[in-house]
């Protein structure tokens, strides 16, 4: 029948994986935190403050921006790459990343057939200027793109990325959250380039790191955590370590069971995993712990999807609605944006779940976390719109 895991249980395992069960303060120690995760999405969205550091933020909120530049930049702790999205990971993940460079630059190869990407001898071009002048830009460059689609790209950008893609350049640092490309050899140490792992290997680290961060979840799950794999090689894989995994039913919040599995340390991690702060958090709508929105709607019954590309009209909440997470379920969520020239983080609205109760306690709690995010974007005070606690 497999290990039968409560709806409250399973809810305190997931928010316990994805590091938010603590009170976000303390010591910090942010490799540690991408390390438990995985990975941190990066974004451009900066409507309060961009995806990467809002979710390192809510973690522990002695984080700055600028720490995660260092170990890009300086350090070289962590490198860019494709996970779902553009992603930093821990530098020691690239020798199980070999199989993604090799998936994605195969897949990116294809551009110059279908798109207007460069030829060979214009890509060359482009790292021989790379490695005679140094990380360049795409601003570098001035080839036109040659579609007026929305997702179309100059020449030499589809090449840059291409090559990115493929593990030939990598991120040496970005400014202003524009990227700049340098080559692999001299951004990636040579101690972890010189790290040979087989594909099994990599497909076995990847499904294993990925299960563990899941706590429990579907073949699809797995496969969709890294995006580094087909569906067919993590079955496979499942079938081949099938003894070391431990079949579950976890109970949906809306008491229907999901058989699934989980590592075989699933009971140790059940109790392990202590009860979540009761502490309140505005969440990017990026946060891993919201990033599956089926996996949060089966366990929390929070029904949640980020409209930033639904026109304005259609949009049932508003452009940039951020999830609100308190103890082991979602409360509401709120729409702000941060008014840089006035030093003003605005709130446009928000609206309490459906049968949460908001009194003046939680409404405190609330504006204590506002406080406390408007102080990590800058801003010196928050404004309410009119009408905006009324839901």
């Amino acid at each position: 029948m497999g290990l039968k895991i409560s709806n409250r249980d399973a809810r305190r395992l997931w928010i316990d994986a994805q590091g938010l069960s603590q009170t976000p303060t303390g010591p910090l120690d942010v490799m540690a935190i991408i390390r438990r995760l995985g990975f941190v999405q990066l974004d451009t969205i900066q409507a309060v403050a961009r995806a990467h550091h809002h979710i390192l933020w809510s973690r522990n909120q002695n984080y700055r921006e600028p720490m995660l530049d260092r170990l890009l930049a300086e350090d070289r702790s962590i490198f860019e790459h494709f996970t779902h999205d553009a992603s930093v990971l821990p530098i020691e993940t690239y020798p199980y990343w070999r199989r993604q460079l090799d998936r994605l630059g195969e897949r990116t190869g294809r551009w110059a057939q279908t798109r207007s990407m460069v030829d060979a001898e214009g890509m060359a071009a482009i790292r021989a200027r790379i490695e005679a002048e140094g990380p360049l830009s795409t601003h570098a460059f001035d080839t036109k793109k040659t579609s007026k689609e929305m997702w179309a790209r100059p020449p030499h950008k589809l090449a840059l990325d291409h090559m990115w893609y493929a593990g030939e350049l990598a991120t040496s640092h970005r400014t202003n959250f524009t990227k700049y490309y340098d080559l692999s050899e001299r951004v990636i140490p040579g101690h972890v380039r010189e790290e040979v792992r087989s594909d099994a290997e990599q497909l076995d680290w990847l499904c294993r790191a990925a299960l563990d961060r899941l706590a429990f979840a579907s073949e699809g799950d797995v496969m969709r955590f890294w995006g580094a794999a087909a569906l067919a090689e993590v079955k496979a894989w499942r079938r081949a370590v099938a003894d070391e995994l431990v079949e579950v039913e976890i109970a949906c919040a809306d008491g229907t069971k999901l058989p699934l599995f989980a590592p075989a340390s699933i009971e140790k991690k059940l109790d392990n995993a202590p009860a979540p702060t009761s502490r309140l958090r505005i969440l990017s709508p990026f946060d891993p712990v919201v990033r599956d929105r089926s996996r949060i709607s089966r366990l929390f019954g929070f029904y949640y999807r980020i409209e930033i590309f639904v026109p304005a009209a259609q949009r049932k909440w508003g452009y940039y609605v951020m999830p609100i997470l308190e103890g082991d379920r979602f409360v509401g969520r709120i729409e702000a944006k941060a008014d840089r020239k006035a030093g003003e983080l605005i709130v446009h609205n928000t609206w309490p779940e459906p049968g949460v109760r908001w009194g003046r306690a939680r409404w405190q709690k609330l504006d204590a976390e506002l406080d406390r995010l408007a102080r990590f974007v800058g801003m010196q005070t928050v404004i309410w719109k009119k009408g905006a606690r009324d839901g």
